[in-house]
């Protein structure tokens, strides 16, 4: 029977933690609930606990499920999510069930599955590793604007941020070299995709798998707003990559550079401004699924 240790954001919903938490306890495991105060705590604890050959268990949204996946990445410990957090993006990306008993009994029996984890590197914030994605440009400031939106959640906070990033926007000159090769464009964000989602559900890489070793990297140039905004539209379904203004490629190691200080973030946490190198890591963390 496996022994768990689960690091809990204290923002996260509690009915699915309450019951997955039940299953777990009435099957017999073990679990241990350890509360972060930030996610470099809750990094500290994750670590602490996988010394003690425990499975980890990231309670909370896509910072959380980052930042503890992150740390745990080339440790060979294993990993599980409880996706309790306003967008859960990565746990959809692995197609996780969301009923408590379903989960609970994948976390109990699941085989573990190695995933690729991100690689980030840049002056303003030394070296992180995350999961999901990092992007640069009007997404990652409406990721800022969504964050300190206290009264909304979900869907509702990143279209708020949103809406007031894109009206202030103005375009920037990118320089995008992936794997040596050079993209420069004028536009509004790139993103280096693992897992095929962010911002709650958009599809940002239709085309991306958390275990091929590569990420996906998404340009997004230069448009009029009104269009810009049917395309954001079109991120629920993936159609947006049919558009002239979308370009994809894939690689393993992109370096992000702009002819200004822009933003970047990872994961709905990591907060910083350009240049960045990110560079996939295959198979190097562990998840139960």
């Amino acid at each position: 029977m496996r022994q768990f240790t689960a690091v809990v954001n204290p923002t996260a919903g509690s009915t699915l933690v309450t019951a997955v938490a039940t299953w777990l306890r009435e099957a017999g495991a073990t679990l241990e609930t350890e509360y972060s105060r930030s996610l470099t705590h809750a990094r500290e604890l994750a670590l602490q606990a996988a010394g003690r050959g425990r499975v980890v268990l990231a309670v909370g949204g896509d910072g959380m499920a980052g930042g503890i996946g992150g740390a745990l990445s080339g440790t060979g410990a294993l990993f599980g999510l409880v996706p309790a957090g306003r967008g859960n993006d990565f746990a959809r990306a692995l197609e996780l069930p969301t009923e408590p008993d379903r989960l609970a009994r994948l976390l109990l029996d699941g085989e573990p599955r190695p995933v690729d984890t991100i690689e980030v590197t840049s002056a303003a914030h030394d070296r992180t590793v995350v999961l999901g994605s990092v992007y640069a440009g009007v997404d990652a400031l409406a990721n800022r604007y969504a964050n300190r939106a206290r009264l909304l959640r979900g869907a509702a906070s990143y279209y708020v941020g949103t809406l007031r990033a894109v009206t202030t926007w103005r375009p920037t000159r990118y320089r995008v070299t992936v794997d040596g090769r050079e993209h420069a464009y004028t536009g509004y964000t790139v993103v280096a995709a693992n897992s095929g989602y962010y911002g709650s559900a958009r599809h940002i890489a239709p085309d991306a798998r958390v275990d091929d070793g590569l990420l996906d990297i998404v340009m997004i140039h230069d448009a009029p707003r009104l269009l810009f905004f049917s395309l954001m539209r079109e991120l629920e379904t993936g159609g947006h990559v049919r558009r002239p203004q979308v370009h994809v490629v894939q690689g393993r190691e992109v370096h992000i550079e702009a002819d200004r200080p822009v933003p970047y973030g990872a994961d709905g946490e990591v907060e910083a401004a350009l240049p960045l190198t990110a560079r996939v890591l295959p198979g190097a963390l562990q998840v139960l699924h």
